[in-house]
């Protein structure tokens, strides 16, 4: 099913530069940062999300359930997770927020410890690091018109039968029962996905939240809902939206 829709009637929010980080109301901290082998080890996960709900926003592990609107559209949520830039005798920790599209979006300054334990380490250096986000005194301001989303449409919306020069979008759905069958083939930093011809139909790089990835080489993210997978991307003639099952 085509839809010709008058762009005017969009709201886009693939920029962050559209919106602030008080646009969004909710926080995803990985349940396992990348420089310890453990969920949670030395509690450096639920340490971060207790920081985070601290500083006024709300923020859940992404193995926690999560609710309904974050659920079905990860954009209202940022990924906040801690880099480690260790050194030999300094513990360093970073605070990086991520959008949906896995665009880096803040950075703190450098939380440090000299502490010789890893946890007191660790903590020490993420309370430190998280005296950045303080500096933010955070407040969620919804945006006008609603919450933040990937593409937002306007009621009373007028259809056009063609396209009206080069002023228009088009969001190209396939039918619901339209679920081709992929499998995932490993690569560096993510899968390529093959279909039965074989042919690669997408390759997609991992990120920080589970059952998220950005889709190489498109504006966009593959993300499972339920039992599918749906691919949302930009083509020239508008947002594409694909539902699949995947066997990983």
């Amino acid at each position: 099913m085509k839809r010709i829709l008058l762009i005017a009637l969009f709201i886009s929010t693939a920029s962050f530069a559209q919106k602030s980080i008080n646009n969004y109301k909710y926080i995803i901290v990985p349940s396992k940062f990348d420089f310890v082998k453990e969920k949670d080890k030395y509690q450096t996960s639920s340490l971060t999300k207790f920081l985070f709900n601290k500083y006024g926003f709300t923020a859940f592990l992404d193995d926690e359930n999560l609710p309904d609107e974050v659920a079905n559209n990860r954009c209202l949520a940022l990924i906040g997770t801690v880099k480690d830039e260790s050194g030999m005798f300094t513990t360093i920790s970073v605070i990086e927020f991520r959008d949906c599209y896995n665009n880096i979006v803040f950075t703190s300054k450098e939380g440090k410890s000299k502490e010789k334990q890893y946890k007191k380490a660790y903590h020490e250096a993420i309370r430190n690091a998280f005296k950045s986000i303080e500096a933010l005194k955070y407040k969620y301001v919804p945006l006008q018109g609603g919450a933040v989303t990937k593409t937002k449409e306007v009621p009373a919306v007028a259809v056009v039968p063609t396209v009206v020069e080069s002023k228009v979008a088009e969001v190209v759905e396939k039918p619901a029962n339209a679920k081709e069958q992929l499998f995932a083939q490993p690569i560096p930093n993510g899968f390529q996905l093959v279909n039965m011809k074989p042919e690669v139909v997408f390759q997609v790089l991992k990120t920080n939240v589970k059952d998220v990835f950005v889709i190489k080489d498109k504006n966009g993210i593959l993300y499972k809902n339920g039992n599918s997978w749906f691919a949302e991307y930009y083509t020239n003639d508008g947002k594409v939206i694909e539902e699949y099952q995947v066997k990983f």
